[in-house]
């Protein structure tokens, strides 16, 4: 049970306990209908523990209530149902909170004459058990508390909004500087490399090792640059890709010649939106690893889709060993902080038989 909640039982209780005690020291005719009225004196605070999770229905309780204890002989000031209102108003409510008070201020005159032979005093009882000044000063609050709540929700917004789009503002800046400064350097290495290869081979010369990393080294940085620049650039209009994207990857890395399987467990259901892009970026990053490190020929995926968790494994068999030190490129950092970030773990290593693994277990809250 949270604080709130304690909260709500210690007002119910406390306020349960003042209107028993109001009820046990009025001075009234005994009768058989005592018990019931002290039930309802109880029952009319302790609904009050329900007040934030159904306003309107804690409303009705409470009213109903007073009325039946001032029926029975009961003049007892009906606190539980101020609180009703209070409650009501700060949900949003305002009509039928109003509704129900005119009503109940209505029907507590006739109330009070069911248990009393003089109709001056009927009045004046039931005037007594609920003040109007009460009812307003009630409203009045729980309407100035819902109106703050929404404007510091709107502030909080605004804030968002903004942060946002200072953030796709610098993004876009860093795009055009990293391409305006680099594009064209790495496009006239990559270009001044392929035709020296090129060159070379076709005077049947030794092309240098040097030379062949220089044009895979840029290669490899005009492929990652374009990648950043797309991820910089992404406005987020697209619809993001997710764990259904997954087999297309699949089918996009068999093309490469990998034989590459993919198993999939559980039902896909309820799984939040974070996860769902992280699971993605796994087997996109893993699947990326195979083709330009690990020297494979099979590979495959797994998903396991589990009541508290989403499993993804990614397994090759690539020329890693255990003896072999591995050294976490930008790929597997990248994978690690995502996963990090949700609270979950990863797992990134040599396989005893040969070839790589990679195993990220991501924490699901289906109720969120």
């Amino acid at each position: 049970m949270n604080r709130g909640r304690i909260g709500d039982w210690a007002l119910a209780v406390g306020v349960a306990a003042i209107l028993l005690a109001g009820g046990l020291s009025r001075q009234h005719a005994p009768t058989d209908l005592d018990p019931l009225g002290y039930a309802l004196l109880t029952a009319s605070g302790l609904a009050l523990a329900a007040r934030r999770r159904a306003p309107v229905t804690v409303l009705a309780v409470t009213g109903l209530c007073a009325l039946g204890y001032q029926a029975i002989g009961f003049d007892v000031p009906a606190a539980a149902f101020v609180f009703a209102v209070y409650a009501s108003v700060r949900a949003g409510h305002r009509m039928i909170t109003v509704a129900a008070s005119v009503t109940l201020l209505a029907a507590l005159p006739l109330a009070g004459l069911a248990s009393l032979d003089d109709t001056e005093e009927a009045f004046a009882q039931a005037r007594g058990a609920l003040e109007i000044a009460w009812l307003i000063a009630a409203g009045a609050a729980g309407e100035a508390l819902r109106q703050a709540e929404r404007r510091a929700d709107e502030a909080e917004r605004s804030r968002e909004e903004t942060a946002r789009r200072r953030a796709d503002e610098e993004r876009l800046h860093i795009a055009r500087e990293l391409h305006d400064s680099l594009t064209h350097q790495i496009s006239v290495i990559k270009v001044q490399s392929e035709a020296a290869v090129h060159v070379a081979r076709k005077r049947g010369e030794d092309v240098p090792e040097a030379l062949l990393a220089i044009r895979e080294a840029g290669r490899e940085a005009a492929r990652e640059l374009r990648a950043t620049l797309e991820a910089l650039r992404d406005d987020g209009k697209s619809p993001p890709q997710g764990l259904a994207d997954v087999p297309d990857l699949v089918n996009r890395a068999r093309t490469t010649g990998l034989n590459a399987t993919l198993t999939i467990e559980g039902q896909c259901q309820g799984v939040p939106a974070t996860v769902d892009r992280t699971g993605y970026r796994i087997v996109q990053e893993s699947l990326t690893n195979i083709a330009r490190h690990a020297a494979a020929a099979t590979a495959s995926i797994r998903i396991d889709y589990r009541p508290d968790a989403l499993v993804i494994r990614v397994d090759d068999d690539g020329k890693a060993t255990p003896d072999t030190a591995s050294v976490a490129g930008v790929g597997l950092l990248g994978m690690r902080e995502r996963v990090t970030a949700l609270g979950g773990r990863l797992r990134a290593e040599p396989r005893s038989a040969g070839g790589f693994s990679v195993q990220a277990e991501l924490p699901v809250d289906r109720t969120s």
